[in-house]
């Protein structure tokens, strides 16, 4: 078999468990943004802090910031979040 035609094969639709995790992830992600806003991580402070690219573009960077937590582990609330989805859903943990 060659490898165009692997590359044609249809790709295995992930299981219910994997979406869970993943929008779990997305959410500890999301609170990790708000969180870090508040903190006022990000805000550049002087001469050359303010103006409508920072306003803009920060919030791009804190989500980013967010989600790099949250690929290296983050803190823990995404597994909590679906542990909760998952008992919802009768679906396996482990």
């Amino acid at each position: 078999m060659d490898t165009a035609t692997v590359s044609a094969l249809p790709a295995a639709p992930p299981s219910r468990r994997d979406l869970l995790m993943s929008r779990a992830q997305e959410l500890e992600a999301a609170f990790l943004a708000e969180m870090l806003a508040h903190s006022g991580l990000g805000e550049m402070q002087g001469a050359f802090g303010g103006g409508q690219g920072e306003a803009q573009f920060t919030s791009f960077l804190r989500q980013e910031q967010a989600r790099l937590i949250v690929n290296k582990g983050g803190i823990g609330l995404a597994e909590l979040i679906f542990k909760a989805m998952a008992e919802v859903e009768n679906v396996s943990v482990s």
